[in-house]
């Protein structure tokens, strides 16, 4: 019978591929959890019985968690250990269990991570792009036109940006992102992350779909793509959209505070915004 203690919900990160990437501590903690949440309980099951351990599962996947975090929140108010684990690498990071970790900390349940592999960490990391400053996307939207407006979104971003993309729509995705980042822009793909086949291939946009379409092997697998972020822009670079902002901005306020706003938004210099104002709009 469970003591009137509240249990602890552990975020444990699996192995992403090479199943030698498990670590002590996430072990240590299957063995001592009374039950494990899991976005596929066949899928977990046979990476469980790999390691001999043997504990009973609970299906918590997207299309169930808002419904289902109500449950495993009462199990652990009872005094029941629960670890949350994904298909791999580290759970909520593109995969569920959000809802139930915020419904955990309102409840006042004590949260615990037990870090360990992430796809897009890894990939960064051997991108050989900047790795001080980045965003991650996580997967784009699936058709072209909700695609492409996420990336028109994201075409002023300056800093390197991480993405996952599936097999089947990894070259209509390059060519989006070469018709909105242009052709030059610079990434890499990396599949199959500490796998077998595992491939690191960076190149400009045009470049490389080029090369992918060379080899259908070249696509195959799980994808991150870890994109170069725009360069720093000069004052002879401003884009049309900071162009209509800055327009749109001066017919309601002075030009000097219309640049300071589009500078902090673009990340322009705003002298340099200033500047193209006074030559430009005919504004003072």
């Amino acid at each position: 019978m469970k003591n009137e203690q509240k249990g602890i919900l552990y975020i444990v990160a699996t192995p992403i591929g090479n199943l030698g990437d498990i670590t002590q501590r996430a072990l240590e903690t299957f063995e001592t959890v009374d039950l494990i949440a899991a976005e596929d309980t066949r899928h977990s099951g046979l990476l469980l019985s790999h390691y001999g351990i043997k504990k009973p599962f609970f299906a918590l996947h997207d299309h169930n968690e808002q419904q289902k975090a109500t449950v495993l929140v009462e199990k652990l108010q009872q005094g029941i250990n629960i670890a949350l684990i994904s298909d791999a690498g580290t759970p909520l990071i593109s995969d569920p269990g959000f809802h139930l970790v915020r419904h955990c900390r309102q409840a006042g349940i004590q949260v615990v991570p037990i870090p360990g592999a992430c796809a897009a960490i890894t990939a960064l990391c051997a991108s050989g792009i900047a790795s001080d400053r980045f965003c991650f996307e996580g997967f784009l939207p699936a058709k072209s036109k909700s695609r492409c407006d996420k990336l028109e979104a994201l075409a002023e971003e300056p800093r390197t940006l991480i993405f996952y993309e599936s097999t089947h729509r990894i070259l209509e995705t390059l060519a989006d992102m070469q018709t909105i980042f242009g052709e030059e822009r610079y990434i890499v793909m990396a599949r199959e992350l500490t796998k077998t086949w595992e491939t690191i291939h960076g190149d400009s946009l045009g470049v490389l779909i080029s090369w992918l379409k060379e080899d259908g092997n070249r696509i195959k697998g799980e994808i991150v793509l870890v994109v170069e972020g725009k360069p720093e822009t000069e004052s002879t670079e401003i884009s049309s959209q900071a162009v209509k902002l800055l327009t749109l901005l001066c017919k309601e306020l002075p030009l000097k505070k219309a640049a300071g706003i589009v500078a902090e938004t673009f990340g322009y210099k705003k002298n340099a915004l200033y500047q193209y104002g006074l030559e430009n709009l005919g504004e003072k």
